[in-house]
């Protein structure tokens, strides 16, 4: 599996403006339901699965990430989005630092190990600091795809 796989390059926002852990699920819902075109899944729907998954606990995971992640009904497959906040908020990470990149994972409900494994790249990923740095220092959103999807994949 690989990045590229669920995401594409339309899917990353840079520079996304946001004052709370509530608003930035709303901004969420809004762009995971316009990610799925193809299904009726609203806006509602994703925010209210983001919000549902957060109250089990933070998906905040430390040092300035969180990947928020839920499993929707009437969608065809795993679909990601990235987003680099404007400014960092509080959203009760697991260490209690803000965060500023968020990667946004929806599954269909029956995906199981595709859905795992999709987690499980993501984080390695962003717990890498070296490349969170340069996420953090990329100049545009071309250029943060880039740097995602170089060397990036789990065994299937």
């Amino acid at each position: 599996m690989k990045l590229s796989d669920f995401l594409d390059e339309s899917a990353v926002i840079d520079g996304l403006s946001v004052n709370s852990k509530k608003q930035l699920l709303q901004e969420l819902g809004r762009f995971g339901a316009g990610m799925l075109m193809d299904s009726s899944v609203s806006e509602h729907d994703v925010f209210e699965t983001l919000l549902e998954r957060e109250r089990l606990g933070t998906t905040g995971i430390g040092e300035g990430v969180a990947i928020p992640h839920g499993k929707l009904e009437k969608i065809s497959g795993l679909k990601g989005a990235f987003v680099r906040l404007n400014a960092p908020i509080d959203f009760e990470a697991v260490d209690d630092n803000p965060i500023d990149l968020v990667f946004l994972l929806l599954a269909p409900i029956a995906a199981g190990a595709d859905h795992l494994k999709a987690l499980a790249l993501i984080s390695r990923l962003l717990r890498d600091q070296e490349l969170c740095a340069k996420l953090r220092e990329a100049r545009k959103s071309s250029d943060i795809y880039s740097i995602l999807i170089q060397n990036n994949s789990i065994a299937a």
